[in-house]
This record gives structure tokens, sequence and C-alpha cells, in this order.
């Protein structure tokens, strides 16, 4: 079997790439080991997995590249405030995308939009962005993305332009439950479960602060539900966060539509993580995540949560949003009511997703007994 490469061979790949030699502190370099060693001992990757292995990990240290280069580059980064930022968590699958959309669609609102994610500098001016190399180089890897899964678009809209997860940023220290979510690295997930995420998560401020340096006085709005597994090291880096916490019924449904989701994330990477292995693995994580998250949560003061449940959400998305205002203490602005409404109209014509968990080797009434009560 082709191997994925080894730490020397990932830094020249991000460093052919780029031009650039300065990856940072060598704090990351743990966790890259194991993760090319569970990559090359257990996830059984197909030659197309190999591939896509690689380039996962070259493009999480080209990231961390365009950091250290930006950090250089404008030390008035520093100086940048992140005051009262909001962050979204849940379980995929329970809304989270569509409401991350709908709060950054206000003007005085900014999220982590996926092109800077994978290259941070300070946002150029939008009107720029299609004649930038770095934005064309990262639209085409979506496309082409794309074209391998026509059907991906009904269940997650993904562009270069739109607000991405905040993985993007945690992944620069080669920790992320995305590796765990798409594919079968048991070693890595026991790794995770033991670090400290503290240092992490001070990366993942400072990119705000490198990214967000044109607009300083811009609410973040967030989202990721990886932040389940380190609450704590949010909150201590982010001690004014509201956190809006998103509830969907039954854990099945949940579950399933994560499954339909992973399935072609992964698809024809892995000789055994597909199918029925699929259901199982993200069982065992959701209970993790969702039972570290519930016993976390409890241990904080309360005023930092705000619950949403997704039938409400559903029914009357303007209503919640208009709850998640009042927990930041203003109204929606008038202005800012047409372009969620634009949100919304996209995302009804861009969703169709529909699955069977029975596919993923889970029934309904295992993933609801086992998730019923922390979901």
């Amino acid at each position: 079997m082709d191997k994925v490469g080894t730490v020397d061979d990932i830094h020249a790949a991000a460093t052919a790439l780029t031009g650039l030699t300065d990856f940072g502190p060598p704090d990351y370099h743990e966790g890259l080991e194991i993760i090319l060693a569970a990559y090359q001992d257990e996830a059984d990757l197909t030659p197309l997995g190999v591939a896509m292995a690689r380039d996962e990990l070259r493009d999480i240290l080209v990231a961390r590249l365009f950091s250290e280069a930006g950090w250089q580059r404008y030390p008035e980064y520093a100086e940048v405030p992140i005051e009262r930022p909001l962050f979204i968590i849940g379980m995929p699958r329970t809304g989270t995308t569509t409401l991350h959309r709908l709060l950054t669609a206000d003007p005085a609102h900014q999220g982590l939009e996926l092109w800077l994610g994978a290259a941070p500098r300070p946002r150029p001016p939008r009107p720029s962005w299609a004649d930038d190399p770095i934005f064309q180089l990262v639209q085409g890897a979506i496309q082409a993305f794309l074209d391998r899964n026509p059907g991906y678009l009904g269940i997650h809209n993904r562009d270069a332009a739109k607000v991405e997860e905040c993985w993007l940023l945690t992944r620069q220290s080669m920790m992320s439950a995305f590796f765990e979510f798409t594919g079968h690295v048991p070693t890595y997930s026991s790794w995770l479960a033991g670090q400290d995420w503290t240092a992490a998560y001070e990366r993942h401020r400072r990119n705000l602060q490198l990214i967000g340096l044109p607009t300083p006085g811009r609410t973040w709005v967030l989202k990721y539900s990886g932040h389940m597994l380190c609450l704590d090291a949010l909150l201590a880096t982010y001690p004014d966060a509201l956190i809006v916490h998103t509830h969907r019924r039954p854990a099945s449904t949940v579950l399933g539509s994560a499954c339909s989701m992973v399935s072609r994330l992964a698809a024809g990477k892995s000789t055994s993580f597909h199918g029925d292995a699929i259901g199982p693995a993200l069982l065992e994580l959701a209970d993790r995540a969702l039972t570290r998250f519930a016993a976390d949560r409890a241990r904080h003061d309360q005023a930092h949560f705000h619950d949403v449940e997704f039938d409400e959400f559903t029914a009357d998305p303007h209503g919640v949003v208009a709850g998640i205002y009042e927990r930041l203490g203003r109204p929606v602005p008038e202005h800012a009511r047409a372009a969620m409404a634009e949100v919304l109209t996209e995302d009804d014509r861009l969703r169709s997703h529909r699955y069977d968990l029975a596919e993923f080797g889970v029934t309904a009434e295992q993933a609801d007994a086992r998730l019923a009560g922390v979901v």
C-alpha cells in the first residue's frame, strides 16, 4: 500500500506549495505523527484515501504557514479585541449550519469563511475575493470534491466564500475530532481524549484576531460540534462567550443524517470505514461528545448557554434568532432581516437529503436508547 508519508514529507509538500518555511512552535508534531501512524496502520486507506489524507495533512500545515506569516507581517493583530463571541455547538444535522449563516448575515457579525480558515490572513475586501489566487485555489478544490460527490450540496452547502466550522483553526494544532468523524483512527482518538486543548484554543483566538484585523468591531459567530469535547478550554480562552446549544430529537434522526453525510465525505477513502461500519463509530463518538459536554456544562455558569430546539427553529427561525439577539442585549436590526430571509430561501432551494439509518449498521432503537438522556 502507498504510504501517506512521513512528517518531513508533509512539511516539504506544504513548503513546496507556499514557498514558506516557518511552521511555528513544534507542539503539533506529536499529533501529526500519531494521525500519520493511524492512517497507515488502522484506517485501511485505499489509494484514493492515501492521496486524500496526504493532501489533508499538507493543507493543515499550509494553514499553519499562512498564520505564522500573517502574525509576523501584521503584529498589530495582537491588539484586536474579541468580545462576547457566539459559539453554536450541537450535533451535526441539528440546524447549526443554517443558524450560523443566519446570524452571520448581519453585517455587525463575522464568521470564519472557508477560504480564510484554509489560509488565514486579514480578511480582504469582499469584491476582491473572486480574483484572489488563494480563493480560486480553495474554490477549485471544493468544486473537485463536489464533482466527486454530486449529492453533497443537498446535505451541506459548501462554498469557499461561505462561513464554515472553526475546526479549520483547531486542526492547525493537529487536534480535531474531524479526523475520527471521517475515518477509523482509534489510536488518534485515544490520544486526543487525553490532550489539554488550551494551546489549540489560544491559536484559534490568535487566528480570529488576524482574520478580523480589518473588522475589529464585529461580533464573531462560530460553530463546530467538536467544541463539545473541550468546553473548559473554550471558556478559558473566551470567558465571555455565549454558547448556543442546539438539540434535535429523536437521536436516531440526528445520527442517521450524520451517517449519510460522513458516508459521502469518506466515499472511496477506506476499504473498511463505509456502510455499516459508520453507524457504530458515530454512535460511540456522539455518546462520548454529548456525555462529556453535559458534564462539563453543568460545572459552568449557565448564563453562558442558550438552548435551541430544532423543531422550534424550523417552525420559527426568525423567532429563534430574535431570542439569541435578546441574550446579546440587542434587537435584530431591520437591515439584517432581508439578508437572513435570503439565507433561508437558499437553504430551502438546496436541501435534498434522504437516508436510512439501517444502511449504516445501527437501528433507530439502538441510537435512541443510547443517546436519549444527552441529545
